[in-house]
């Protein structure tokens, strides 16, 4: 009996230190989490503030509920409403999109599973190119859209998206290819698949967690873009919002509408935020299992 109860008092004082563990654990957690989320809540409560209001108050939490500042960052002050900002921004970033995954995928399909003269060179080529600076090629890219006659189209942010240009998802798509057995493709060949049909039919199942992680990736970073859209379109009836957000600033006669551009930033923020809460569950698949080699 004394040895069951010292046991008992043994466990129910190992079991009080888990629960403490756990309960700081989480109370940490949550205060990161709030310390984190803390901006994101102030942008939203200071969309329905005044000028006065956001810069005299720290508190998230507005004096009153009110939708003038989205209304009215709405209409800007051009003959354009955010209404074409928007629809300019998904013109070029849908196509970007599309294309990136279709290049992304062939590239890594012949990388992973086929073999050809210098492979190894090649791949290592491509994987050198993640370690090269944006800004080395920008001048020669706007020397050739320019010689083009492409200049203040989209055809300079899309284009380049045809060739695979991105090599961090050529290499995610890879190693996720690298984790799907190649018995499946023999058997797919057995049964009468070429490549391209082995490709569509029996990896690009497996492969929908990687294609949406590089989807929610492109999207982030194309529709926040702004130094391409700055560099190539010239033209205010094809801003995307990011040229939007900036012009919305006006310098010229000293008035800065804070709410207003703060409520057009949330409302930027929208679109990416709801890709990325709909597919989290495919995103955290995508990005842990690409580590995986079978």
């Amino acid at each position: 009996m004394e040895k069951t109860r010292g046991f008992s008092e043994v466990e129910m004082r190992r079991h009080r230190r888990v629960v403490i563990s756990s309960v700081v654990r989480y109370i940490v957690l949550i205060v990161v989490a709030l310390v984190m989320i803390y901006p994101i809540i102030w942008l939203v409560g200071a969309t329905f503030k005044s000028n006065n209001e956001i810069f005299t108050s720290i508190s998230f939490i507005p004096k009153r509920i009110d939708f003038t500042p989205y209304i009215e960052g709405w209409k800007t002050r051009t003959k354009y409403t955010f209404t074409t900002f928007f629809i300019n921004t998904f013109r070029f970033v849908v196509p970007k999109i599309v294309f990136c995954l279709v290049s992304s995928t062939l590239v890594a399909y012949g990388f992973a599973r086929f073999e050809f003269p210098f492979k190894k060179i090649c791949f290592s080529i491509l994987m050198a190119t993640m370690f090269l600076p944006a800004v080395v090629t920008r001048i020669p890219l706007y020397i050739l859209w320019k010689q083009m006659g492409l200049l203040n189209t989209y055809v300079p942010l899309i284009a380049p998206t045809m060739f695979a240009n991105e090599p961090f998802f050529v290499f995610m798509l890879i190693q996720f290819m690298r984790s799907i057995p190649t018995y499946l493709d023999e058997a797919a060949t057995i049964d009468g698949c070429n490549s391209f049909q082995t490709l569509m039919r029996v990896l690009l199942p497996s492969l929908k967690p990687a294609l949406i992680s590089c989807t929610i990736f492109q999207f982030v970073w194309s529709f926040n873009d702004f130094l391409g859209p700055l560099i190539y379109v010239t033209s205010l009836e094809k801003y995307p919002v990011a040229l939007a957000l900036k012009m919305s600033i006006d310098q010229s006669s000293g008035i800065v509408e804070w709410n207003q551009i703060l409520a057009m930033s949330f409302l930027a923020l929208l679109p990416a935020l709801i890709l990325f809460f709909s597919a989290q569950k495919y995103f955290v698949e995508g990005v842990t299992s690409t580590g995986v080699k079978g």
